[in-house]
């Protein structure tokens, strides 16, 4: 006996450990004949990178899944035996090895599952086939068959661009023969060929290499990555050997079994675990800092989607924002705007935008009412999964319930047309705020964007006397997409601090609807906030806007305004979302980047909502 447990269990109990709990990382096991087995390799790998691994047994039950999900803070998925080709679509070949039903079904919702909540992946073997087969990828059934049946258009390792997305279609126009053999009979631990990797990649950032030994045990494999995915490292034959995602996320798939040479003492592959216990562990900060603080999204244009049949308690690959989609990512709150273009300024086209903006507004009060009222008739005793809140109280009492929020704004004032007694309409209808234009200049004010023939001008003796009302009211005025002049003219006219719901810098994307830095200072100034949007338009003019130009343009804000002055607007269902941002499913990505840029708990309160609701109160208080 070579193990004292009791000393163990003495020398642990010497000192108070704390509150230290290393990442959870859930391994997938391999459920056959026998039970749920997993090789040693797998678990111990997991240990020696700081992380604590578990074994998920599979099962179809979405619930189940979710539960798991939601303890876990990163997947790791093993090596096993071949996919069955009906989950994807094929007919099985000739040469299709042993198939595990049971654990496909369970791996390929999990996946998707996990990929929706952003949870970090790491695929090995069998996993990478997994990761591509789960998220729109193809396979090779078997690569001989597939030598020997065609040349194949086999995606090749690619560096990272700036559009990374386009990186998953890119092409070589054959396998490279002679196919080599990838089902080796040496040891798991000794290499039998070599691989490719991609400069600038995540796997070249791990290993420091561009050429690396691997071992071999598939004759499955990555034929097509899939829109999410991207090719990082090739054998010398042309077979995919490494993936990586293409959306700024933290997912990586290897071909080979990097466990087995860590189980060997080779510390060579150790990188790999320890990047997936980092993100685990990163992971598991956002999520945690997200039970703790109010998430609020100050922008959305969802409700113009409506009246196409959207049901917002559902998924909805129409929509960016819904009831699953703001739990994956972590977003309480979020402003929903009706959205009214801006139309000729008659009688009649004001009548025409008056009754659109209030239909909208109208839809998103019913659906609420109408999820209320399934939710009474399911659960009477437990509060509805959402509400429609008017003022920061009722946000941090909804938060405090496990309620999500909506709130009612309107983007564009041509909604009120030149009645200012509108304001007391739709004040009373629930709006927080009213954007004060849109595209083309109206009643009110001048445009950043005024239509062909129009001038630039600033704020009106009408869009002054707007302004009063909505001071009076406690509606905050909101200026994204006002010209610069209405904008100096609106800080002088308002008794209020005012917003921009959704604007970024001009500095670093040098359009008329972002804020000068100028306009940034006399915003603070004035007891203002931004709120940085995520329409790729407006973080940069050339190429593919990310997560990183979203990040860039908030340091730079914050940078010019100061903490107190920021926050989020996404513009989502608005033409918002990029690469890492691409719905509400992902907001959890950028409270995951700014923690790497050491921003604090407080830091990130005030901009997740901290910031706007301080002045959302202000206003508010004038219509005390």
């Amino acid at each position: 006996m070579n193990f004292d447990w009791k000393s163990t269990y003495t020398t642990f109990h010497a000192s108070f450990p704390g509150s230290r709990r290393t990442p959870l990382i859930g391994i997938t096991g391999n459920f056959g004949d026998k039970g749920c087995e997993l090789a040693e390799g797998y678990f111990e790998s997991v240990l020696r990178a700081g992380g604590t691994p578990v074994i998920l047994p599979p099962t179809t039950d979405p619930n189940a899944i979710v539960s798991m999900l939601g303890t876990v803070d990163a997947l790791l998925l093993s090596g096993g035996a071949d996919l069955n080709p009906l989950y994807v679509g094929e007919e099985p070949i000739p040469a299709l090895g042993h198939i595990n039903p049971r654990r496909d079904s369970f791996e390929l919702l999990l996946i998707r599952l996990a990929y929706d909540r952003q949870i970090p992946m790491l695929g090995i073997c069998r996993g990478i086939q997994m990761l591509s087969a789960a998220l729109d990828g193809t396979l090779w059934q078997d690569l001989s068959s597939a030598f020997a049946l065609t040349a194949g258009d086999v995606p090749a390792a690619t560096e990272p661009s700036g559009d990374t997305s386009a990186t998953s279609s890119a092409t070589v126009p054959h396998f490279n023969p002679p196919l080599l053999k990838h089902d080796q009979s040496l040891d798991r631990a000794v290499a039998s060929h070599s691989v490719s990797i991609a400069e600038g990649s995540l796997l070249h950032s791990l290993l420091g290499t561009t050429s690396l030994a691997v071992n071999s045990f598939h004759h499955q494999a990555v034929r097509t990555p899939g829109p999410h995915l991207r090719v990082t490292a090739t054998a010398p034959d042309g077979v995919i050997e490494a993936i990586e995602s293409s959306e700024h996320k933290s997912i990586l798939g290897v071909q080979w079994h990097p466990e087995c040479f860590c189980l060997s003492g080779d510390q060579t592959m150790a990188p790999i675990f320890q990047w997936l216990v980092h993100e685990a562990a990163e992971y598991r900060e956002a999520r945690r800092l997200h039970e703790r603080i109010l998430t609020l999204d100050s922008h959305c244009d969802t409700p113009m989607f409506f009246d196409q049949g959207i049901h917002f308690e559902q998924r909805d690959p129409r929509i960016l924002v819904d009831l699953h989609k703001m739990d994956e990512g972590g977003l309480d709150a979020s402003i929903m705007v009706a959205y009214i273009p801006q139309g000729e300024r008659t009688p009649e086209g004001n009548a025409q935008a008056t009754a659109y903006a209030e239909s909208q507004l109208q839809r998103v009060i019913q659906m609420v009412d109408t999820i209320r009222q399934h939710n009474e008739a399911d659960h009477n005793d437990r509060p509805s999964v959402l509400e429609i809140a008017h003022t920061p109280d009722d946000l941090y009492r909804l938060k405090a319930q496990g309620t999500k929020a909506i709130m009612l704004g309107i983007e564009n004032g041509y909604a009120i047309g030149h009645n200012a007694d509108l304001i007391e309409h739709f004040a009373d209808m629930g709006i927080v705020y009213l954007t004060l234009c849109h595209n083309g200049n109206n009643d009110i004010c001048g445009s950043a964007r005024p239509r062909a023939g129009e001038p630039l001008m600033g704020l009106t003796d009408f869009g002054a006397d707007v302004i009063r009302r909505m001071n009076s009211r406690g509606v905050m005025v909101d200026l994204s997409h006002a010209s610069e002049q209405s904008f100096y003219d609106a800080i002088d006219v308002s008794q209020t601090p005012i917003v921009c719901s959704h604007s970024s810098a001009r500095s670093l994307c040098d359009h008329p609807r972002n804020l000068t830095d100028a306009q940034l200072r006399t915003l603070a100034a004035h007891g203002g906030v931004a709120q940085v949007t995520f329409y790729g338009g407006f973080l940069r003019t050339d190429g593919q806007a990310t997560i990183r130009d979203a990040i860039a343009h908030l340091n730079h804000m914050i940078d010019i305004m100061g903490i107190d002055h920021v926050g989020i607007g996404t513009d989502f269902d608005g033409d918002g979302g990029v690469p890492g941002l691409a719905s509400a499913s992902e907001l959890i990505n950028f409270t995951r980047r700014l923690l790497r840029q050491r921003y604090s708990e407080d830091d990130l309160r005030l901009i997740w909502g901290g910031n706007f609701l301080r002045v959302m109160r202000q206003v508010q208080k004038m219509n005390a």
